[in-house]
């Protein structure tokens, strides 16, 4: 999904930039769900080889760790009732 196009590049009127300003914060707010959801994959997928090995990783990451593995045993068991 690409930004809104401005069509007035120099004295735009005031409405237009009420518009633009509030179409540019709607694709902002769909677009960040986006990226948060990506970045929610990232971490899960870097997480989870070290899931097993937790004596190696210091106190914030398995906490993390844990945190994510307990996540994941809980969409798998609400998965299995649906």
């Amino acid at each position: 999904m690409t930004p809104p196009h401005r069509k007035f590049e120099k004295d735009a009127p005031d409405w237009y930039e009420e518009m633009h300003e509030r179409q540019r914060k709607a694709h902002s707010s769909l677009r960040i769900r986006v990226e948060h959801g990506i970045a929610h994959l990232k971490n899960s997928r870097a997480l989870a080889r070290h899931l097993g090995r937790r004596e190696h990783l210091d106190d914030t990451v398995q906490a993390i760790a844990g945190l994510l593995s307990q996540q994941q045993t809980a969409d798998r068991i609400l998965a299995r009732q649906t």
